[in-house]
């Protein structure tokens, strides 16, 4: 089953942008294979503004996220692994997702077969008198 985190990235900064408001990416940027510019990281992190106007060639893969902008005046490459976003959320109000750095891992959990999955079907009801 593919992750679930790259979706809610896409759907939430759509939400953000048909709305008008300002897309912020909070990043681990000590994850391997995040390509961000670390004279701009604070304990770790940095926040990126991928509002359309700041950036160009946006990509929002299931893998990674990409796009060139400008930073201090200096043309940059950045390169996210989505594991390593930690949040999308709107600069203007906060709202957006945060997610649970913890849940790296893969979801290894093999598919429910019919022995594991809970019991399907109306419940069984007791007329009490």
């Amino acid at each position: 089953m593919t992750p679930l985190k790259p979706y809610l990235i896409r759907s939430i900064y759509e939400w953000i942008t048909d709305n008008g408001l300002t897309p912020y990416l909070l990043v681990n940027a000590e994850h391997p294979g995040a390509l961000v510019p670390h004279e701009f990281v604070e304990g770790g992190r940095i926040v990126l503004n991928v509002r359309p106007e700041a950036v160009h060639g946006l990509s929002l893969g299931n893998d990674q996220i990409e796009f060139n902008a400008r930073f201090g005046g200096i043309a940059r490459h950045i390169f996210v692994p989505i594991r390593a976003v930690l949040a999308i959320y709107a600069k203007e109000n906060g709202k957006g997702m945060i997610f649970d750095p913890e849940e790296e891992i893969e979801d290894d959990t093999p598919p429910e077969t019919p022995d594991t999955r809970p019991p399907t079907g109306r419940p069984q009801l007791k007329v009490v008198k």
